[in-house]
């Protein structure tokens, strides 16, 4: 199995959990930072999540991942709120943010830029378009984004 597969199998397991208690599954991921595996959760609800919310969601995945047993390597286990910098990456999170400003990073430079910032005007499976402060349309593939997220300012 890989990385994605682990994420989808592991949102399968985690999905009922969500549903029983009313939570909402915004993403899972499965990602190596130095030499420790770390697969992650991202929940919420209205009016946010609580650090009881998580560790109820984390004891549930953990006994259904312990039974499954799928991961072949160690990890840490995770469960949180997707904080202030939510990801945007399902159709839902798309239908949300319609009309509202995002931001995104590249994986490569555009124009000598990796990170944009616009108001989200149209999005299917392939691409994304911003309107930028400057009024101008620019449109990426979803392939060459490294992150979609709601843009928040400090």
């Amino acid at each position: 199995m890989n990385r994605s597969e682990y994420e989808k199998r592991t949102e399968q397991l985690l999905l009922p959990i969500l549903d029983e208690n009313g939570f909402e599954l915004v993403d899972v991921e499965f990602v190596k930072e130095g030499s420790t595996w770390y697969l992650r959760s991202y929940i919420d609800k209205p009016g946010g999540i609580s650090v009881d919310d998580c560790e109820v969601v984390s004891r549930a995945l953990e006994s259904r991942l312990d039974t499954e047993d799928f991961i072949s390597e160690a990890y840490i286990l995770e469960v949180s709120s997707p904080g202030l910098g939510r990801p945007v990456k399902k159709d839902k999170d798309f239908i949300r943010n319609e009309g509202k400003e995002i931001e995104l990073r590249l994986y490569q430079s555009f124009e000598h830029e990796k990170e944009f910032r616009g108001i989200l005007k149209q999005w299917n499976k392939d691409s994304v378009t911003i309107e930028t402060d400057e009024g101008r349309t620019l449109s990426f593939l979803r392939k060459d984004l490294a992150l979609i997220r709601e843009a928040f300012d400090w």
